[in-house]
C-alpha cells in the first residue's frame, strides 16, 4: 500500500513570485546607469555658430474681421517667435535684435522683450524694429553658466496683425539681425517658408573698449536721462534723475516726463518735480493696499501705473520740503549748452516703494517705456533703460573723495523729424520782387474736426504781404479780393489754416551788385509767451556771405550745417503772446520780433537771389523744425527772361526747318 505525501502549497511565496515575474522578465533596474534621455536637437545652424544665434519662426495665422475681398486690404491675425541664443564665448550685454518687417505689421504684445523705438501696444512697426531684452537684458555664455539656456538664450513671442499676405505665401521679415556694436551678421538664410535664421559674429576690426565695465558702457543721444539708486531698503529706494540735454540746438520748454512702472512700484514723496495727479485710491484699492495695510495712503505723491511728472516752477527752488535741489525748479526749461551751460541740465528726486516679490534691497527694476515733450519743442524717440556703471557724485561732505549710486540705468532719447503735418511751427516766404506772399502750408501743423468746411490737401492761397500780420481767420477777404485782382484760381472748398501756434516769415528785401538783405519777423500766435527763444536757420548757398544781424543777436555755426542762430537781445528774449486788437472788434495782435540781416556776394560767388538762393532750407524754432513752402517766390522779370528765351529757341527752329526747305 503505498503512502500519499501530502505537501502544503505556500501560498503567500507564489503570491510574491507572481508579484516579482515583472520585474524578472523586463530586468527593470533603479539604480544608476549610462543611458542619458536624448535632449531635443538644435535648430539646424546652432551647432556650427560661434557667436549669436537668431530665428525667426512664423508660427500662426488667422483671417481677422472685417473680412473683405480686397486681398491685400486683409487682416490677419499672426503669431511668431523670434529667439536669441549666445553660442559664443563673449557675454552679450543689453543685447539688441532688428526684426525687418514689410507687410504693414501691427504688433500686439511681444513678451520676453520690448520694442525700442515704440509707444505702446498696439505698436505699426511696417518698417521693421528693434526688440531690446525685458526682464534678461544680458546673454551669458554656456561657458560660465554649464550651458544653462535660461541664461544664455531669449524668446520674444509676437503676436499681432499683418496685411495682404493670404496663404499659401507666409508673412516673413526681410531680415533678423543683432544691432549691437562689434558684431556682424551676414544675410539672413530662408529654410522653407516660415523659417529664418543668421549667426552673427565679432567683429575682428572692432574696437574693444580700454577700461573693461561691468556693465554697458554709456550711449549718445540727443538728450540723455539717468536713474540713479541713491539709497535701497527692503521696500523702498530712493532715486533720482537727471536729465542732460546733449544736442546743440534740442530743447525742451515745460517738458513732460512719463514712464510705466512694470512691478506695481507707486511714488511716496518728490523733491525738485511734482506729478500732474495725486489721486491714491488707486493705491488702496490696489494690490499695493492690499499689501501695505497700515500705510498711510493720504500723503503719498502718485499711484499712478503711468504718472506724468513736470518741473517745479522757480518758488519752490528753496522750499525746503520739495526744493533745494541744483539744477531744479525752471519750470520746465532744458537750453542748449550753447545757449546756457548751467540750463542745460535738470534733476529731481523720488522715494519709490515696491511690491512682492521685488522686497531684496538689491531687487531694484527700473520703470520702462519713457516719453517726454515740450510745448514747441523738438520730438523725441526714447530707448529703453540700460543697466551702466554707477554714477560719480562729489563727496557731499566737502572731500577730494566720490561716492557712487547704488545702481544706475541710461535712457537715450533722440530727435526725430516731424512727419508731414505734424510740426509745431511753419514758415512763410515772400520777396520784394514778387507782389505775392506765400503763406504756411495747408494743415503745417495738423487739422482736427474744428476746421469743417475746408480741404485739407487744398494748396495755400497766395496771399498780399501784408495780411501775413493777421489772423487766418481774417485773411478771407484779403485772400479772394488778391486772387480775383490776380486772377489766380480759387480752391473749392477753401484750403483750410496751417494751425500752427508760431510762424516764421522769410522776406527778401533788396538785391544789388555787392549783396543783398533780408528780414526775419517771428509770430506768437499762442496766449503764452516764450522765454529765452531762439531761431536756427540753415542756408545752404548763403551763408559764407552773412555779414550782420540787427535788433536781435546772430551766431554763425560752422560745425552745425551752416546754421545761423538768432536770439533775443538781453532784456528783450521774450516772444510775448497774441493779445486783442486795440479796439473791439478788431483782429488779434501776435507777439512779434524782428531783424534785419545783410550778406556780402563777394564771399558766394554765383550766387543768384532771384532765383532762390537767399532762402532757407531749413528752420528751427526752439528746436522743433518748422515746416517750409512747398514753393519760393520767383522774380517776374526771370520768369519773363525764360519765356523769351523760349521765343528765341522756337523762332529759330521754325527759321531752319523753313531755309531748310526753300534750299530743297
Amino acid at each position: 500500500m503505498k503512502a500519499r505525501l501530502r505537501v502544503g502549497v505556500p501560498w503567500h511565496l507564489v503570491t510574491l513570485m507572481l508579484l516579482s515575474l515583472p520585474s524578472i522578465i523586463f530586468n527593470v533596474c533603479y539604480g544608476q546607469t549610462d543611458d542619458y534621455e536624448s535632449p531635443a536637437a538644435p535648430p539646424p545652424g546652432q551647432d556650427e555658430c560661434n557667436g549669436i544665434f537668431l530665428t525667426y519662426s512664423f508660427t500662426s495665422r488667422e483671417k481677422e474681421y472685417p473680412k473683405v475681398k480686397n486681398a491685400s486690404a486683409q487682416a490677419w491675425a499672426f503669431k511668431s517667435l523670434a529667439t536669441i541664443i549666445n553660442t559664443g564665448e563673449h557675454e552679450l550685454k543689453g543685447w539688441q535684435m532688428f526684426v525687418g518687417f514689410q507687410h504693414k505689421e501691427i504688433l500686439v504684445s511681444a513678451s520676453g522683450a520690448i520694442v525700442v523705438d515704440g509707444d505702446d501696444f498696439p505698436v505699426a512697426v511696417g518698417n521693421g524694429t528693434i526688440f531690446a531684452g525685458n526682464p534678461q537684458v544680458d546673454l551669458k555664455t554656456a561657458i560660465e553658466t554649464a550651458g544653462d539656456f535660461t541664461q544664455i538664450s531669449a524668446q520674444i513671442e509676437i503676436t499681432g496683425s499683418v496685411f495682404g499676405i493670404k496663404p499659401p505665401g507666409v508673412p516673413m521679415p526681410k531680415n533678423i539681425k543683432l544691432v549691437n556694436d562689434g558684431y556682424k551678421c551676414p544675410k539672413p538664410t530662408l529654410r522653407g517658408k516660415s523659417y529664418m535664421r543668421v549667426c552673427c559674429k565679432k567683429d575682428p576690426k572692432a574696437k574693444e573698449e580700454k577700461k573693461r565695465l561691468k556693465f554697458l558702457p554709456r550711449r549718445y543721444g540727443d538728450l540723455s536721462l539717468t536713474y540713479d539708486v541713491l539709497q535701497a531698503y527692503g521696500n523702498n529706494y530712493q532715486a533720482q534723475v537727471t536729465m542732460d540735454n546733449i544736442h546743440p540746438l534740442g530743447r525742451l520748454d515745460h517738458w513732460n516726463l512719463t514712464w510705466e512702472w512694470m512691478n506695481g512700484e507707486f511714488i511716496s514723496t518728490m523733491r525738485g518735480a511734482y506729478t500732474h495727479k495725486r489721486d491714491f485710491s488707486e493705491c488702496i484699492y490696489g494690490t499695493a493696499g492690499k499689501y501695505y495695510k497700515d500705510f498711510d495712503f493720504s500723503t503719498i505723491m502718485n499711484c499712478e501705473k503711468k504718472p506724468v511728472i513736470s518741473d517745479l516752477p522757480p518758488d519752490r527752488k528753496n522750499d525746503s520740503q520739495v526744493g533745494k535741489l541744483p539744477y531744479c525748479c525752471r519750470n520746465g526749461t532744458l537750453l542748449p549748452a550753447i545757449m546756457d551751460e548751467s540750463k542745460a541740465r535738470s534733476i529731481f528726486q523720488l522715494q519709490v516703494y515696491k511690491m512682492p516679490p521685488f522686497l531684496n534691497r538689491t531687487a531694484l527694476v527700473p520703470p520702462e517705456k519713457w516719453k517726454i515733450d515740450g510745448v514747441v519743442n523738438p520730438q523725441y524717440k526714447c530707448g529703453p533703460p540700460i543697466r551702466v556703471d554707477p554714477t560719480e557724485f562729489p563727496d557731499p561732505s566737502g572731500l577730494d573723495s566720490k561716492t557712487y549710486a547704488v545702481a544706475s540705468w541710461q535712457v537715450t532719447c533722440n530727435i526725430t523729424r516731424p512727419k508731414e503735418k505734424l510740426s509745431r511751427c511753419c514758415v512763410s516766404f515772400s520777396a520784394y520782387y514778387n507782389r505775392s506772399a506765400i503763406p504756411c502750408n495747408t494743415c503745417a501743423c495738423g487739422c482736427d474736426h474744428n476746421n469743417k468746411g475746408c480741404s485739407q490737401n487744398a494748396k495755400a492761397m497766395l496771399l498780399p504781404p501784408e495780411s501775413l500780420l493777421v489772423p487766418f481767420d481774417n485773411r478771407t477777404e484779403k485772400a479772394l479780393a488778391w486772387a480775383a485782382l490776380n486772377k489766380f484760381k480759387v480752391p473749392n472748398p477753401r484750403p483750410c489754416p496751417d494751425n500752427c501756434p508760431v510762424s516764421i516769415n522769410w522776406h527778401i528785401d533788396s538785391d544789388f551788385k555787392t549783396g543783398w538783405t533780408a528780414s526775419v519777423t517771428l509770430f506768437n500766435w499762442d496766449d503764452s509767451p516764450f522765454e529765452d527763444w531762439f531761431a536756427a536757420i540753415k542756408l545752404d548757398k548763403a551763408y559764407k556771405g552773412l555779414e550782420g544781424v540787427y535788433s536781435l543777436n546772430g551766431t554763425k555755426f560752422d560745425n552745425l550745417n551752416n546754421t545761423i542762430l538768432l536770439q533775443g537781445l538781453t532784456g528783450l528774449n521774450f516772444l510775448m503772446g497774441e493779445v486783442n486788437g486795440t479796439k473791439p472788434g478788431d483782429p488779434r495782435v501776435p507777439g512779434k520780433q524782428q531783424t534785419k540781416i545783410s550778406f556780402i556776394k563777394k564771399r558766394t560767388p554765383g550766387i543768384n537771389i532771384p532765383r532762390g538762393d537767399g532762402f532757407p532750407t531749413r528752420i528751427l524754432f526752439n528746436g522743433e523744425e518748422c515746416a517750409l513752402p512747398t514753393q519760393i517766390p520767383r522774380s517776374s522779370a526771370q520768369q519773363k527772361s525764360h519765356f523769351k528765351f523760349l521765343m528765341v529757341i522756337i523762332m529759330a527752329i521754325v527759321t531752319f526747318i523753313l531755309m531748310s526747305d526753300l534750299l530743297h
